[in-house]
Order: structure tokens, then C-alpha cells, then sequence
């Protein structure tokens, strides 16, 4: 997987030190909603059983490169 500077960054808090690798591919992979913003990143969302919380991983334009990725409170299914 390729990562931001930003995605090494903003991993160093706390809040998002508990995030593995593996929640990360799984939203990639199985996302279950998908969305594109006005400057091209791309959000995906899906549920981390483990935690019960919902991940939200925002992708570059290429699709492929991870930007950042945390626990989004807010989500509504």
C-alpha cells in the first residue's frame, strides 16, 4: 500500500494509533459506501466489527494511495 506523508503524520496520535493495516485494506476492498469529493480524493467507509466503529479511509485521486484514515463518529448507514 502506498501512504501520504500526511497518513504517517496524523498516525502519531493516539486516536488513530490503534488502527491496523488490515481495517485499512478491508475498507479498500469492501467499502460500503463510497464518495468522491469536489477535488478528487475519494472516501470510503465501512464497519470494524473489532471495535464496533465505523472507518473511514480517504484515498488520492489515483485510488490507490492512502491519504488518511480514522473513526468516523458522525457515519449514519
Amino acid at each position: 500500500m502506498k501512504y501520504t506523508s500526511y497518513f504517517f503524520y496524523t498516525k502519531k496520535r493516539l486516536d488513530r494509533q490503534q488502527i491496523k493495516e488490515e481495517w485499512i485494506l478491508q475498507v479498500i476492498e469492501n467499502p460500503i459506501r463510497t464518495e468522491v469529493q469536489l477535488d478528487g480524493r475519494i472516501r470510503k467507509w465501512t464497519k470494524i466489527k473489532e471495535v464496533d466503529k465505523f472507518l473511514r479511509v480517504i484515498l488520492l485521486e489515483d485510488g490507490e494511495t492512502i491519504h488518511t484514515a480514522f473513526f468516523d463518529r458522525n457515519f449514519k448507514e
